[in-house]
This record gives C-alpha cells, sequence and structure tokens, in this order.
C-alpha cells in the first residue's frame, strides 16, 4: 500500500484544510491573463486610489489578516506544532528527495517548452527563432549533473536577456523573479560549501513569492484585462460580481504569495491553498496553462513539502503574530510603488498605447471594440448581436 491508513487521513485533512483556504479567499481557479486575453503592457494603470476606495479589496485583506494572525498564534502552540508534524507526514515521501524532485521538474519544464516551440520562457513570450528551443533543450539537460547546473543557470538568465531583443523590459519583469529564483537554485545546490547550498530552497521560494505579488498587481492595475476572460468564462467567479472578484483574486494571490515568505506553518499552508487554486486552473484553460505554470505548481508543492522551521531573514520579527500587519502593509507598499513608479518611468505618466495594432489589444483604438481584436482562443472578441 502506498499510504498507510493514518497517512491517508493525515493527507485527506490536509486537502480538505487547502480547499477551506483557497475557498475562504473567495477566489476561483486564475491563470495569468497575458496568455489568454488581450492587452497592453504600456497602457496606463488604474490609479491605486481606485483599489483603497475598494470595499471588496479591503475585506479581501481583513479575511487575509485573520487566517494569518490565527495560525500565527496557533503556531507557537501545541496545536501548530501538531499541525507542522502532520505536513511532514504526509509529505516526507517528497522531502527526503526534494532535490530530486526540483530538478526533475525543471528538465521537465524546459522540454516542455522545447515541444512546444515559439517560445523563450511562457505562452505570451514568443519567438521565430528555432534555435531557442534547443537551449531550453540543453538548460533540461543540464540540471541532472552538478557540475553542468550552473550552465544551465545562466542558460535561463540567458533566455530572459534574449527576450528583451522583442519585449519590453517592464512586461519581462512579470517573469524575472522566478527565473533568479530558480537559477539561485540550481547555482547553491551545485555548491559543495554547505553554507551556501543550505539557503537552495529559501532562494527558490523567494523567487517564486515575489513572483506571485508582482503579477497579482495586474488586477489592480488592469482589471479589464480580466473582462473578458469573465465573459467567456463566466463560471470562474464562483456567482461573484465581476468587480468583487476581480480585486479578491488580487489580494488572494498577492497575500498568499507574501504568506511563502512568512514563519513554516503560515508558509505552508499558503503553499497548499495555491496548488489547489493553480490545479482547478487546468481544467478550464487547459494544456498551455499547464506547462505555462506548471513549473510553478511544482515550486509551490516543494514549499508545503519544506520540513524547515525556521527563517533565516527577520526571525524573530516574523515570530510576532502581531508583526503580520506590519509585515503585509510594507510589502504592499513597496510593490506598489515599484510596480507603478517603474510603469511610469517606462511609459510616463499617462502610459503608452502606440500605433493602432492588428494583433492582441485591450485599450483598442475603437470605442465599438473596447478589448481590441480578437485573442487566441476566441477571448476578447465582441459579443454577437
Amino acid at each position: 500500500m502506498l499510504f498507510r491508513p493514518n497517512t491517508r487521513k493525515t493527507v485527506g485533512a490536509i486537502s480538505l484544510l487547502a480547499l477551506a483556504l483557497a475557498t475562504s479567499f473567495a477566489l476561483p481557479a486564475y491563470a495569468h491573463v497575458k496568455w489568454f486575453a488581450p492587452y497592453i503592457v504600456g497602457a496606463a494603470p488604474q490609479p491605486v486610489g481606485v483599489t483603497l476606495r475598494d470595499e471588496w479589496f479591503w475585506l479581501g485583506i481583513i479575511l487575509t489578516l485573520g487566517f494569518f494572525i490565527v495560525f500565527g498564534l496557533a503556531e507557537r502552540r501545541a496545536i501548530g506544532i501538531r499541525m507542522l508534524d502532520l505536513l511532514d507526514r504526509a509529505t516526507n515521501f517528497l522531502w527526503i528527495r526534494i532535490d530530486d524532485y526540483i530538478r526533475a521538474i525543471i528538465g521537465v519544464f524546459f522540454i516542455s517548452i522545447f515541444s512546444v516551440g515559439g517560445i523563450y520562457l511562457t505562452p505570451d513570450l514568443k519567438t521565430p527563432a528555432e534555435w531557442v528551443s534547443w537551449v531550453q533543450l540543453l538548460i533540461a539537460w543540464g540540471v541532472f549533473w552538478r557540475a553542468t547546473m550552473p550552465l544551465s543557470a545562466l542558460g535561463i538568465v540567458f533566455l530572459w536577456l534574449l527576450a528583451l531583443r522583442d519585449y519590453d523590459l517592464f512586461h519581462l519583469l512579470d517573469y524575472l523573479a522566478l527565473g533568479l529564483g530558480v537559477a539561485a537554485y540550481l547555482l547553491l545546490a551545485a555548491s559543495n560549501n554547505p553554507k551556501w547550498s543550505v539557503h537552495r530552497l529559501e532562494a527558490l521560494r523567494w523567487g517564486l513569492a515575489i513572483a506571485l505579488m508582482w503579477s497579482s498587481l495586474e488586477k489592480f492595475a488592469y482589471p479589464e484585462w480580466f473582462y473578458p476572460l469573465v465573459i467567456e468564462k463566466p463560471f470562474l467567479t464562483f456567482g461573484l460580481p465581476r468587480d468583487a472578484f476581480i480585486p479578491m483574486a488580487g489580494v488572494a494571490e498577492f497575500t498568499m504569495g507574501f504568506g511563502l515568505l512568512w514563519t513554516p506553518l503560515i508558509r505552508r499552508l499558503s503553499a497548499i491553498a495555491l496548488f489547489v487554486i493553480f490545479t482547478a486552473a487546468i481544467w478550464p484553460f487547459g494544456r498551455i496553462d499547464l506547462i505555462g505554470h506548471g513549473l510553478i505548481m511544482a515550486v509551490i508543492l516543494a514549499v508545503a513539502a519544506d520540513h524547515s522551521r525556521e527563517s533565516h531573514f527577520l526571525a524573530a520579527f516574523k515570530n510576532m503574530p502581531r508583526n503580520i500587519p506590519v509585515g503585509l502593509s510594507v510589502a504592499l507598499v513597496t510593490f506598489v510603488t515599484g510596480y507603478w513608479g517603474l510603469h511610469a518611468v517606462f511609459y510616463g505618466a499617462e502610459g503608452y498605447v502606440g500605433p493602432p495594432r492588428t494583433d492582441q489589444a485591450t485599450h483598442s483604438h475603437n470605442l465599438e471594440q473596447p478589448h481590441g481584436p480578437e485573442a487566441e482562443g476566441g477571448i476578447g472578441a465582441p459579443p454577437t448581436k
């Protein structure tokens, strides 16, 4: 038998807990909007003040803080230790081979995008250069030997830099943190110095967390990007009004990304909730979502399986639950300032839409077609009369 009876009960309990955490945020499955719906990166983002006046945004924040504080308090007591022990037992089969697992997943991811062809690192970063795919295959090959892992790490950074030829730097910031996190993991895992290699999983977790928090801001800056998805797939909102679902989805993605950087119990429960949500997105969005998010989902699973009971960054600060609102506030201010500030630096205060386009566009030059031409998959087309 794969699991003993007690272990099966543990896995079941944790699965139910993850589902409860995910639904408590009123967040359905979501995908990266740039892969499926029209967009223009340079368009002016919605003012931050609009989000700050949104009652749904604040409801999401309150729910999140309640969740974090409750489990932060529990973590310091016997019940929290018991929950961590249960998580350890349920994920031990993965933890004992965690490095083999992560390296295999990185390899599988790059083989997948090699097979798809015509992309740099994700589905929206397209390239006509066939040789790029062969670089991806070499990256996949290199992760299985310690001597070549640093070369694979450099290959990931190289592909990101190569994409700068065809895409704006601001667009590519969506993929910088995770790419650097994976590259840092490969470099640190290949090190023979334990003082360096001990930080390999932490580097990967930080890359994932920053990537999630950064990409979540699209839901506040460009809620209209998500309108075509909601129109095409209305079941995604679980019956919530469109303008309630989008900001709460943004809050959930940002705060659970933030949770990955907090104490062990909070980060592991955040990872489980994120894994449930990303897995649920595969059904409505299909193979592209699985390939694009496959590496993210695998890293999330690794975070959930991490048996480490310590934090190396601001450990004393994070061990006090009363500091959770402070930490979340600092993270929000930092990321919002960075996102809106860098956008203004790159595109100006009014943004830059550019000349009329014939491909994908969100801010169309045609008032009768506000979401622009039809995106791949039929999403974003004007309704038929």
